[in-house]
């Protein structure tokens, strides 16, 4: 019995237990008057969320990884030519028992933003330059959420369960307060993210440059 564990386990793909909706969004960067922005997005009336600010992405289709799914949905909302899109690499990603969220970094060198059409799913789009992200951070506000049980959960064999009766579970929303939008939610979650991993790999960089020169003295 042990063996044919064993050899079940090896061969075994490990896949998360709970079903969850896969997501991929593009976070674009964008070349303006020389200098690097982040391009957004203002989501349409005909769909969900209208009027919220988000990056071009979507649900993955059958048989897509998600990189494929991030390129695919920019192409169709921003209405480009996928050889324009530039997929730097894949950050740091969202994960909730409902979802998982993948971001890619894209380069898009040769657009220009003022002459972008965008799809019906796309209200409007806008950038702001990236350093804006580099020196301010977001403002984070609680919000609680109460879970309360059903009526059959078998709450008096839980060691316990009591508790489980009702709970409260806080979550931390950032928030950015732009000139003419505001940003939050996952949007502003991966925003502050990519700043904080350029901002770590700078403090990197001038720390061991510091000790070169240290070194060299």
């Amino acid at each position: 019995m042990i063996e044919e564990i064993k050899r079940m386990i090896e061969d075994h793909k490990a896949e998360p237990i709970t079903t969850q909706r896969k997501y991929a969004v593009l976070l674009p960067l964008v070349k303006i008057n020389g200098i690097i922005h982040i391009l957004f997005e203002v989501r349409s009336q005909s769909i969900s969320q209208p009027g919220e600010t988000s990056f071009p992405g979507g649900a993955l289709e059958e048989g897509e990884t998600f990189k494929e799914a991030a390129i695919r949905e920019t192409e169709e909302e921003l209405l480009i030519d996928r050889k324009d899109i530039r997929i730097i690499g894949e950050m740091d990603y969202i994960v909730k028992k409902e979802h998982i969220i993948k971001c890619f970094v894209g380069w898009l060198s040769e657009i220009d933003v003022t002459k972008l059409k965008p799809n019906e799913e796309v209200e409007d789009v806008f950038t702001i330059p990236l350093q804006y992200f580099l020196k301010t951070e977001p403002v984070y506000h609680t919000i609680q959420f109460e879970m309360k049980q059903q009526a059959d959960l078998p709450v008096k064999k839980m060691a316990d369960g009591k508790r489980y009766k009702r709970q409260h579970i806080n979550q931390q929303i950032p928030f950015y307060t732009l000139s003419d939008h505001y940003l939050w939610g996952y949007t502003a979650h991966l925003t502050h993210r990519f700043s904080e991993l350029i901002k770590r790999e700078t403090n990197e960089t001038n720390h061991k440059g510091d000790k070169n020169d240290k070194q060299k003295k």
